[in-house]
């Protein structure tokens, strides 16, 4: 039991292939605490208090290595050569060399396949789950890929480069394959880019349903406001008006306060809806830096021509900033 233990943890939580795991040998688990070596039974060494390390033979693709492991897999090592009977020396075909095979048995050597043919369609047997999935037969190699994933995705990844590394590749490429991004992973690094928190920012739009109704639309009469805060756009192609985040008050400018203003509001057949803004550079350097930003955004903007054609010197105004507010988006239309 104490054998098939080692070789099933080894499996599971080495990262290691089926070829190296049945040429590890006898004194292959080491145990450091604060860089230096333990001497001693480390099998009483809490898990907490210790890093357990793994010496891996030559593998096809690279030499012989050294790797940090879960201390489970040193523990139930050290339980198994603690049992294991003394044998004769075994030929390492890889090497050349007479080694301790540490999976072995009266001088036999675990094949590499008994992962395959024994160990994993007994632990889906006591598990009561198939030996294959959507992802095929499930295999030696499978452990192997999945925690090369979980260390990729966890809360504090492994980097490209370290992952390579505790895997035994030789170049970063074939560890690309095993790097295998989760959706949640994703999903995290999607929400912590605040792309839409950053780059965009939503406002309210009021459509008259009665100008598009009537065909006073067509006719050229205006039919939707962009809510300022301050006032109303009616500026069909707001997100074109290089303005917009500076109003220059131009001729498709209401004032909040104007008796125009207050009868749109009045109206019954007003729909509120949203719009979402993309922001440019200067746009967004001036929300997110400051006064002098600002002044710097209204500065470029003086001699560009507004919607209805005079520029903002022109019209002797002092821009208002206007700063498109991020408003809750409820599904369905805004009442």
């Amino acid at each position: 039991m104490e054998l098939i233990r080692a070789l099933t943890l080894t499996w599971l939580f080495s990262g290691l292939r089926s070829n190296e795991i049945s040429r590890l040998r006898v004194g292959c688990v080491r145990w450091q605490h604060d860089g230096l070596p333990i001497p001693g039974d480390s099998r009483e060494i809490l898990a907490e208090d210790a890093v357990c390390l793994l010496d891996v033979p030559v593998s096809k693709t690279g030499t012989a290595f050294t790797k940090p492991v879960d201390p489970l897999i040193g523990q139930a090592i050290e339980a198994w050569q603690a049992l294991r009977p003394a044998q004769p020396r075994r030929l390492d075909r890889k090497t050349s060399e007479h080694v301790d095979l540490l999976f072995s048995v009266r001088a036999h050597p675990v094949g590499k396949t008994y992962i395959n043919r024994t160990i994993i369609p007994a632990l889906c047997r006591k598990a009561g789950v198939p030996t294959a999935d959507v992802r095929g037969n499930i295999t030696s190699h499978r452990a192997r890929s999945t925690i090369a994933s979980q260390l990729y995705n966890a809360k504090e990844p492994m980097t490209l480069f370290e992952l390579q590394a505790w895997l035994g590749h030789r170049t970063p490429t074939t560890t690309q394959h095993y790097a295998k991004i989760t959706p949640n992973t994703l999903s995290k690094a999607y929400t912590e880019a605040g792309y839409f928190a950053r780059n965009v920012r939503t406002i309210e739009v009021l459509l008259d349903r009665d100008a598009v109704a009537s065909g006073a639309a067509a006719a050229g009469e205006p039919w939707q406001y962009y809510d300022l805060g301050h006032g109303l756009c009616s500026y069909t192609f707001f997100e074109q008006c290089p303005h917009r985040m500076a109003c220059a008050k131009c001729d498709f400018y209401t004032p909040k306060n104007s008796s125009k203003a207050q009868l749109l509001e009045a109206k019954d057949n007003l729909q509120r809806m949203l719009a979402s803004i993309p922001l440019t550079d200067d746009e967004r350097a001036a929300i997110d830096d400051g006064q002098a930003a600002l002044d710097s955004l209204l500065g470029r903007l003086a001699d560009i021509p507004t919607p209805a054609g005079a520029t903002p010197r022109e019209l002797g105004t002092s821009p208002a900033p206007t700063f498109l507010p991020i408003i809750e988006v409820r599904q369905g239309n805004l009442g």
